[in-house]
């Protein structure tokens, strides 16, 4: 397909005037068909799975069966995350500009997959013996994989649809449908820790699975989709400096810190689940990874729930309670029954419900701040901008470990004695699995305080960029037909 073949404001994406405003949530799949949601949502399914498995299971596998200290492990996250951090801002920039007949962002999506499935072999397959230059290595091959294909599949969604409260609706289905990809993650844990399938050990099983996931998600994303991309406008201006007023804008520096925070805070929690679960609560791994799957299941219900409220009560509000809702419920974990399965699903389950809120609403608010700025400078900057949030989840993840394991170092916690630790390492475990990700996610709602960007705003933004838009494409399509009669001339 041509560029011209797909200009906006075509975004599959003929969602209706822009006067309505007051669309209710209930319209969206009317007026955006479910299968399309669903197709775009395969690329989603796989990233998820390997989020999650890299997230709980790798770390922890490497630390435990491997043998690697943790102090080893932080330092090469912290140190892939250092040469890594410009890196999604230059792919932003370089993706933005990119225009080809298969469109602006699906071609970054295809080059990257290799590169991603080439990490994910060598670090989900490797074996005892491994340090920190083998660690390092492949981390910033996955990095470079995940910055490419992440990046390129989040920009391409802030262009597929663009109403306020569409954004909120889709952004839940696409969440929900990474919460079932987190399923699969627990379900091949809870599976393999119970009844031991196959020669595999569960984190290479989850590999083989990822390895044969993202072809499948991402080609069938990238062959089905549409993909809209808009004329650029006319304008004088040095690049250089719109970049710095993107950067600077007050909208995308809450964006980027509320984004850091609500990423550290879960990530930590995340990185320490296992340790914390079975040494100090007292479960086995199974039961730690069943539990798991309940806190899912609640991402599972909330991703479309937390979506429609976000369209309904607009987003800031909607993401300031969910980050009181789970610190309230991250807190309730301690006084729980230790080792009670039952005890601990409500827990569970009303923190993946508040949870999977904030992931979802950052997108879909980064993906309106998009519009605003596309109208300010004439020019597409959501690869830019989604750069912004993925380099602050990417730093978020490294202190998430550069901070935690020393932490766990520190209080005296040593992973291969697990449940045999003194009683002031448990204690020290518990404290700093509670209180950082309470901290971190207090932060991140805080950030939203204030916040302007609300639907009758961003209906006068779109109003305006469609109108642009038409004349744009209008006056493109008039230079390409000129053009025609100008060779056809010349041939005859």
């Amino acid at each position: 397909m041509s560029d011209r073949a797909e200009l906006a404001p075509a975004s599959f994406a003929a969602e209706g005037s822009v006067s309505r405003v007051d669309a209710k949530p209930r319209r969206v799949l009317a007026d955006w068909p479910l299968a399309r949601m669903l197709n775009f949502g395969a690329a989603t399914l796989p990233l998820s799975v390997l989020s999650l498995a890299m997230g709980i299971a790798v770390q922890p596998y490497i630390a435990q069966n491997l043998g690697v200290g943790l102090i080893t492990i932080s330092l090469a996250f912290t140190i892939v995350r250092m040469l890594d951090l410009g890196v999604d801002l230059g792919l932003a920039i370089v993706m933005d500009r990119t225009k080809t007949r298969l469109g602006r962002y699906r071609v970054w999506m295809v080059a990257g997959t290799p590169i991603l499935m080439l990490g994910v072999y060598q670090l989900f397959m490797a074996h005892k013996g491994i340090g920190l230059v083998y660690l390092v290595i492949w981390l910033l091959v996955y990095a470079l994989g995940s910055s490419i294909v992440g990046l390129s599949r989040s920009a391409w969604s802030a262009t597929l649809v663009t109403r306020y409260h569409h954004r909120s609706v889709f952004y839940g289905v696409l969440t929900a449908i990474g919460v079932l990809g987190n399923l699969i993650v627990i379900v091949m844990a809870v599976l393999n820790g119970s009844f031991h399938v196959g020669s595999l050990n569960t984190v290479q099983l989850m590999g083989w699975t990822i390895l044969v996931l993202l072809p499948l998600g991402l080609g069938l994303t990238a062959a089905f989709t549409p993909e809209p991309i808009s004329v650029d406008a006319p304008v004088n201006r040095f690049p250089l400096r719109d970049y710095w007023e993107v950067m600077k804008k007050p909208e995308v520096l809450r964006l980027f810190i509320s984004s850091f925070s609500l990423t550290l805070g879960p990530g930590w929690m995340s990185n320490l689940y296992l340790f914390f679960f079975i040494a100090s609560r007292g479960f086995t791994e199974p039961q730690a990874y069943l539990l798991l799957g309940f806190y899912i299941m609640g991402g599972l219900v909330g991703a479309p729930l937390i979506g429609m409220v976000g369209a309904r009560f607009s987003k800031h509000r909607t993401m300031i309670a969910a980050t009181i809702g789970y610190s309230l419920g991250l807190c309730t974990i301690v006084i729980t029954p230790k080792a009670n399965v039952l005890a601990g699903i409500p827990v569970m389950l009303w923190c993946g419900f508040m949870g999977v809120g904030f992931d979802l609403m950052t997108s879909a608010m980064m993906a309106d701040v998009g519009d605003q700025i596309r109208l300010e400078q004439g020019k597409e900057r959501m690869a830019l901008l989604f750069a912004v949030t993925g380099l602050a989840a990417k730093l978020a993840a490294a202190g998430a470990l550069a901070i935690s394991y020393p932490l766990l170092a520190a209080v005296g916690y040593i992973p291969t004695l697990a449940g045999h630790n003194t009683p002031a390492a448990l204690d020290g475990l518990t404290a700093v699995f509670i209180i950082g990700p309470i901290f971190w996610v207090a932060l991140g709602g805080l950030c939203f305080l204030g916040w302007k960007l609300d639907a009758a705003k961003h209906a006068d933004i779109r109003m305006k960029l469609e109108a642009r838009d038409a004349i744009l494409a209008a006056s493109s399509l008039t230079e390409e037909a000129q053009f025609m009669v100008a060779e056809t001339e010349a041939a005859t």
